[in-house]
């Protein structure tokens, strides 16, 4: 019996009928070592397998989920630190440029005090609010959602008089 693995899933033949399959597209762990076992379970005695090559595999397996897990935690890290980044302009003064593509020739940009910040799939947006204490809005009345990739400028609180809406 030889192990048969498909697009999207895995079966694996480990003797009288008994047979494992997975549905996802990673090869896991224990799938790997169920691999493993059904292959060395059906090797040839006269032609055995080079033991050296076995842990070459569970070598590789061990750095993929190692790097898989990096990955994991870096993505985490970057979203948390813009996250606190973004918290940390609360009460500030920012100016951002409002153009809607960067092929953009004219520049406008808006003025205001960073009021609020909303977290949306890890990428923080913040909210401004005019001179007046007014939050600025799109022309629905909706409030205007800022990238932090959007500042150009950070001032102090004091320094917006007469902030520009940009509307």
């Amino acid at each position: 019996m030889e192990p048969t693995t498909g697009i999207g899933s895995t079966t694996v033949n480990t003797g009288a009928n008994n047979s494992a399959t997975t549905t996802d597209n990673d090869l896991g762990p224990n799938a790997f070592l169920q691999l493993l076992t059904t292959e060395m379970q059906n090797q040839d005695p006269d032609n055995p397998q080079d033991a050296t090559e076995s842990v070459t595999q569970l070598a590789q397996m061990s750095e993929l989920q190692y790097q898989q897990q990096l990955t994991s935690d870096f993505s985490s890290f970057q979203s948390n630190f813009s996250v606190l980044q973004a918290a940390s302009l609360i009460g500030q003064a920012a100016t951002v440029d409002t153009a809607t593509s960067s092929s953009s020739s004219s520049s406008s940009t808006v003025t205001g005090i960073v009021s609020t910040i909303d977290v949306e799939n890890g990428t923080p947006y913040f909210t401004m609010t005019n001179s007046s204490g007014q939050t600025i809005t799109d022309s629905s009345g909706n409030p205007l959602l800022f990238s932090t990739s959007q500042i150009v400028g950070i001032g102090s609180a004091s320094a917006v008089t007469g902030a520009s809406t940009g509307q």
